[in-house]
């Protein structure tokens, strides 16, 4: 049962990963409309030189991860997930239900953003994804898993271990389980429902490394272009 909702999960995160083929297509069918002087086919490279966020970028990031559309259509599929597999059985089938749980997956991650955020500022780190300035498959995937457990700090940008990062996720869970989750979860379940979310994290680096969200994608046009990914110097908040 475990393995079949972390295949649907999985499938999920492939689906969103789809979305850079039509970002570039987009892209790609602006740039002919560019100066004759740069090639149609190449794009720009990315600004990738570490900026200090500004407290108004920290913000617009956190209102953007804690009540954008990413914590909505997240809470929206795991609330369908849970639902398929009735956790839990408490909260019983129906729109009730499925209210239910995905109010209780929207809380779970504006706690989880808000904690990592609050003890950010409190740490002095930066929390934001930054793209890697290495190339290759390999190396990038390598750098969006540490970046999991990692943050910038100094006016250096330089990477450091981040207490938030790895706490977040498990914050969530807990006030979750000790909150509003029926009496019969614990502990235990908390930490489990924690390296789920985890996991979850992992898979948004990926999605932030791989997929372009440059200034004229699709996906900035759709302004869903964040995701606690760094703002680029060229666009705007």
């Amino acid at each position: 049962m475990t393995m079949r909702r972390i295949m649907l999960v999985l499938l999920a995160v492939a689906a969103v990963a789809a979305l850079p083929v039509l970002a570039q297509a987009q892209s790609l069918a602006d740039s002919g409309e560019s100066s004759s002087a740069v090639p149609t086919n190449t794009p720009a490279p990315p600004d990738l030189t570490y900026t200090r966020p500004t407290g108004k970028m920290k913000l617009y990031n956190y209102v953007f991860d804690a009540f954008g559309p990413y914590p909505i259509v997240g809470a929206g599929f795991a609330a369908g997930v849970s639902q398929e597999f009735d956790t839990p059985p408490e909260w019983r089938q129906g729109a009730a239900g499925y209210g239910k749980r995905f109010g209780s997956d929207f809380g779970i991650a504006a706690v989880s953003t808000t904690t990592r955020y609050g003890l950010a500022q409190a740490f002095k780190q930066d929390t934001l994804y930054y793209r890697c300035e290495c190339k290759g498959v390999f190396p990038r995937l390598r750098h969006a898993v540490i970046s999991t457990l990692t943050a910038r700090r100094g006016d250096d940008g330089h990477s450091v271990f981040s207490f938030p990062a790895l706490v977040a996720p498990y914050a969530g869970s807990m006030t979750a389980v000790y909150a509003w989750y029926p009496g019969r979860y614990n502990g235990k379940d908390a930490f489990r429902m924690g390296n789920y979310a985890m996991l979850g994290y992992v898979g948004g680096n990926i999605a932030l490394e791989f997929i372009y969200s440059g200034p004229h994608s699709l996906l900035s046009r759709m302004h869903l272009n964040n995701g606690h990914g760094a703002v680029s110097p060229d666009s705007k908040p």
